[in-house]
C-alpha cells in the first residue's frame, strides 16, 4: 500500500502540470473560438494541423519512452547508457525527418491541402521535431522521481505560450482598436490562424534551452543496446500509431470524408468541443507519468498484481467521479469556447466514455511490456484503430462528428476487451471487477438522473441537484473505499 502512496503522490504532482496545465492552457480555447469564427473555419485549421502534429510525434519518438523505462531499470544496463543511446537515436531520426520536411516543404503542404500556407506545416514540423527530443529528458525526470522539476518545465512552456497568445490575439487587437499603429513586422492581422503556430514555435524553443542541462551528456551509444532497444520498440512504436490514430483519425479524415466546404467548419466545432472533455485525458496523461515509471520500477522487485489491480480500480473510480463532474457542469464549463461552437457538446459525455476506455487499457496494457510480448499491443491497438477508422468512415458521411465521437468508443473499447482477455492468459491479474461494475453502474444512474433534470429550470437549481448526485457518488467512494468507513465503523462500535 505504501508503494500505491508514492504513485498517488507523483501523480497528484505530475497533475499539477498537467490538471492545471490544461485548465491554464483552456484560456487559449474560448481565446482562439473568439478570434477565429467557426463560420471560418480558422479552429478547424488548428485542430486538423495539431492532428497530424500527435501522429507525427508518436513516430518520431517510436516507443523509446516506455523502452527507456524498461532498459533503464535492468542490472545488466547503466541508466545513463541507456538514457544516451535512447536520445542519440531519437535525436537523429528527428534530425532527418526535420530536414526532409523543409527541403520538401512546398509538396507537402499541398498534399495536407494548406499550398497557400507553408509556413503552418514548417513550423510544427520543427516543434515536433524539437518535442520528440525533449520525450527522454522528461523520460529521465520521471525515471528519476524529479517530478518538480518535469512539472515546472511543463508549466513554463504553457505560462510562455498563454501569455504570447493573449498578446498576438487580445492585446495587439485592442491596440489597432484603439488608434495605435504597429509596425507591421511585429503584428499583422492578415497571418491570423498562422500565430497559433508561429507561438507554439517559440514557446517550445524557450523549453529547449532550459532543459539543456538534461541534454549535455555524455555522447555515449552502445550499439549492441541499440540493437536490443530497438528490438523491444519496433512493436510499442505500432502501438503508438495505432493508439494515436485511434485519437487523431477522425480529425485527420473528416474533411476527406464528410466532404464540402462546411467539413472544416464542423471539425473545428468538434474540436472545440471535445477540447471540454479533455479533463479525462488529464487524468489519465497524470496517472500514466506516476504508474509507468512505477510498474517497471518495481518490476524486479516481485509480484505486485495485488498492487496493479488496486491501482485500476482507483483509476476507474477517479474517472467516473470527472466525467459526473463535467456533466454535471457542463451549462458552466461551455463558456470556455464561443457559443458558436456550443452546438457540438453533445459529443462531450461520449468523448469522455472513450477516454476512460483509452484509460483502462492502459492500465492492462502492463501485461504485454512485462512479459515482453509488446507485439500484442502492436495488434490490439491496430485493431482498435481499424474499428474506429471503419465507423468514421461508414458513418460520418450521414451523422457527421457524433460518428467520430462514438468511432473512439467503438475503438478503444474494442481494444480494452481484447487486452483483458488476452492478459488473463498471459499474465492475469485478479482486478475487482465486481466492485468497479458497482461504480459504473452507479455512474451511469446518477448520469441518467442529470439528464432528466428537466432543461427549463433555473440554472442554479439544475447545478444544485447535479451537485448533489455527485456528492452521492463521493459518499459512496467515503464509505466503501477510503479511510472514512472505518471512522464510522468505529463510531458504530462506541
Amino acid at each position: 500500500m505504501a508503494s500505491l502512496r508514492s504513485v498517488v503522490k507523483d501523480t497528484a504532482v505530475y497533475g499539477l502540470s498537467s490538471i492545471v496545465g490544461r485548465f491554464l492552457n483552456y484560456l487559449l480555447v474560448p481565446l482562439y473560438t473568439a478570434s477565429l469564427a467557426a463560420a471560418e473555419g480558422g479552429y478547424g485549421v488548428v485542430t486538423n494541423v495539431y492532428a497530424y502534429v500527435a501522429l507525427t510525434l508518436v513516430v518520431l519518438v517510436f516507443g523509446m519512452e516506455t523502452t527507456f523505462f524498461r532498459f533503464a531499470g535492468r542490472a545488466d544496463a547503466p541508466a545513463q547508457r541507456v538514457y544516451s543511446t535512447a536520445l542519440a537515436m531519437v535525436g537523429v531520426v528527428s534530425a532527418l525527418f526535420l530536414v526532409v520536411v523543409l527541403v520538401f516543404l512546398r509538396p507537402i503542404a499541398t498534399a495536407m491541402g494548406y499550398a497557400a500556407h507553408p509556413f503552418y506545416v514548417g513550423a510544427m514540423a520543427t516543434v515536433v521535431a524539437m518535442d520528440a527530443v525533449q520525450c527522454l529528458p522528461f523520460a529521465r525526470l520521471r525515471h528519476e522521481g524529479r517530478a518538480w522539476r518535469f512539472a515546472a518545465l511543463k508549466l513554463t512552456f504553457i505560462v510562455v505560450n498563454i501569455a504570447l497568445n493573449l498578446v498576438f490575439f487580445l492585446l495587439f487587437p485592442w491596440l489597432l482598436r484603439q488608434g495605435y499603429a504597429l509596425p507591421h513586422w511585429l503584428y499583422n492581422p492578415s497571418v491570423g490562424v498562422g500565430y497559433v503556430f508561429a507561438l507554439n514555435l517559440v514557446s517550445t524553443a524557450f523549453v529547449m534551452l532550459l532543459l539543456l542541462p538534461e541534454l549535455r551528456v555524455r555522447p555515449v551509444v552502445d550499439l549492441r543496446l541499440a540493437r536490443q532497444m530497438l528490438a523491444y520498440t519496433w512493436p510499442l512504436l505500432l502501438l503508438g500509431i495505432a493508439g494515436i490514430l485511434n485519437q487523431a483519425a477522425d480529425k485527420m479524415i473528416y474533411p476527406l470524408v464528410r466532404g464540402g466546404a462546411a467539413a472544416t467548419v464542423e471539425l473545428g466545432i468538434y474540436g472545440a468541443a471535445v477540447k471540454v472533455a479533455m479533463v479525462m485525458a488529464m487524468i489519465t496523461q497524470a496517472f500514466r507519468y506516476a504508474y509507468e515509471p512505477f510498474v517497471f520500477g518495481t518490476a524486479a522487485q516481485g509480484d505486485n498484481r495485488q498492487t496493479y489491480a488496486r491501482g485500476m480500480k482507483f483509476f476507474v473510480i477517479f474517472t467516473l467521479l470527472a466525467f459526473l463532474a463535467v456533466v454535471g457542469y457542463l451549462d458552466v464549463l461551455r463558456h470556455l469556447i464561443a457559443p458558436d461552437y456550443w452546438e457540438g457538446l453533445r459529443v462531450v459525455p461520449i468523448v469522455m466514455v472513450a477516454e476512460i476506455m483509452m484509460g483502462v487499457y492502459f492500465n492492462l496494457s502492463f501485461w504485454y511490456k512485462l512479459s515482453d510480448r509488446t507485439h500484442w499491443g502492436a495488434t490490439l491497438s491496430a485493431i482498435g484503430c481499424a474499428v474506429l477508422l471503419a465507423v468514421n468512415v461508414v458513418f460520418v458521411p450521414r451523422y457527421g462528428y457524433m460518428a467520430c465521437a462514438w468511432g473512439g468508443v467503438a475503438g478503444y473499447g474494442t481494444a480494452m476487451v481484447l487486452s483483458y482477455l488476452l492478459g488473463r492468459r498471459y499474465y492475469p491479474i485478479a482486478y475487482p471487477l465486481r466492485s468497479m461494475a458497482v461504480y459504473v453502474a452507479l455512474a451511469a444512474g446518477l448520469y441518467v438522473a442529470m439528464r432528466l433534470v428537466p432543461a427549463e429550470w433555473p440554472l442554479a437549481l439544475r447545478l444544485g441537484v447535479n451537485t448533489v448526485l455527485i456528492v452521492l457518488f463521493v459518499a459512496h467512494i467515503l464509505y466503501h473505499d477510503l479511510p472514512l468507513r472505518s471512522l464510522v465503523g468505529s463510531l458504530r462500535r462506541r
